[in-house]
């Protein structure tokens, strides 16, 4: 299930991406997939190695086209290992809200981005997530956990604070904002309440099936109930000295 829309936000064969905060990998693999140069960085040891586990599997699969590279490391978000202008695209999805210094993973991110470079940052929506801080405090309240909810100016306006121009918005997973809804009504750690379970089969089938029906609601109630907010924005690039 990938948040950020690779039509909206093509990658070149050849372009070195960081997935920064990258979890369990999705948009990772797909980046792989798409013959970029990947590096995925986590500071969870064990989803690094696992992480890297698949990226073994999908290159002895032929999942990856030739050229394609990726590389799996822990790593701090706000310090990376890694010198400027090294990366073509940048993508941070679903972590902004988890770190308190927003604003120095940014200007992390848009030094090692090159100039002319790309981003692409997903963080949960607005209205949605005050939701599910309204329904439970156990939610957010949790080690690690979300510890702000973005309005759509205020990020774009911290985006644009840190350097760089923003080129599109859009909104995704809105199938997935009543599943949390209900999480959070009957307890986020109670997977055994029957609307949960009910709906969590719909969500794996709509994944695993991508049936018409789900498919077309969902981007007609993207506008409405889009679980995740989605921001691509550019690196300007510097200004020639004059001669």
């Amino acid at each position: 299930m990938l948040t950020v829309d690779f039509t909206r936000f093509p990658l070149a064969a050849g372009d070195r991406v960081l997935d920064l905060g990258c979890g369990a990998g999705r948009h990772a693999f797909e980046c792989y997939r798409r013959g970029a140069q990947v590096v995925a960085l986590d500071q969870n040891a064990e989803e690094i190695r696992e992480v890297a586990k698949w990226f073994a599997a999908m290159k002895e699969a032929g999942e990856a086209p030739a050229g394609a590279t990726a590389t799996a490391m822990e790593g701090d978000a706000l310090n990376l290992p890694f010198p400027d202008a090294s990366f073509d695209v940048v993508i941070i999805s679903e972590v902004m809200e988890h770190i308190p210094d927003d604003k120095g993973v940014l200007a992390e991110m848009v030094r090692v981005l090159k100039p002319g470079g790309r981003i692409a940052i997903t963080v949960p929506r607005y209205g949605p997530e005050k939701v599910c801080w309204t329904l439970s405090d156990a939610y957010h309240e949790v080690e690690g956990g979300h510890i702000r909810i973005y309005k759509a100016d205020e990020l774009l306006g911290k985006i644009r604070g840190a350097g760089l121009k923003p080129y599109g918005t859009h909104h995704a997973h809105a199938l997935h904002s009543p599943y949390w809804w209900l999480k959070c009504a009957f307890g986020v750690d109670n997977d055994k309440a029957l609307p949960v379970r009910a709906y969590h089969k719909l969500l794996v089938w709509d994944i695993m099936k991508k049936p018409l029906a789900t498919r077309v609601a969902e981007q007609l109630l993207n506008p409405v109930v889009g679980k995740s907010f989605v921001a691509y924005a550019t690196k300007p690039h510097l200004p020639k000295a004059e001669a």
